[in-house]
């Protein structure tokens, strides 16, 4: 269940660094934070789709583990970034 073309475009033009940035760390955990949204709500509905939920689980460690790499790489940007999209962090 991929994001529509057009959220992710415009999460694309939220977080870019650059014009043609679609990789930087932020724009990542952007897209996989729109993903996450979209299936926690498939999985309201359909409380038994486990293959779903291993999927949600696995993208959840990802983008920790991204987060995990900007804390540690650029702290200013880290904490942008959760601010922005609304992530705990420690």
């Amino acid at each position: 269940m991929p994001l529509a073309k057009e959220a992710k475009t415009k999460l694309i033009t939220d977080y870019h660094r650059h014009d043609s940035d679609t990789g930087s760390p932020e724009v990542q955990i952007a897209i996989m934070t729109g993903r996450i949204q979209q299936l926690t709500e498939h999985l309201r509905t359909n409380k038994q789709d486990q293959s779903c939920r291993r999927g949600l689980l696995k993208l959840v460690g990802h983008r920790r583990r991204m987060l995990a790499y900007l804390r540690k790489n650029d702290y200013q940007r880290y904490l942008a970034i959760t601010e922005s999209l609304s992530l705990r962090h420690k």
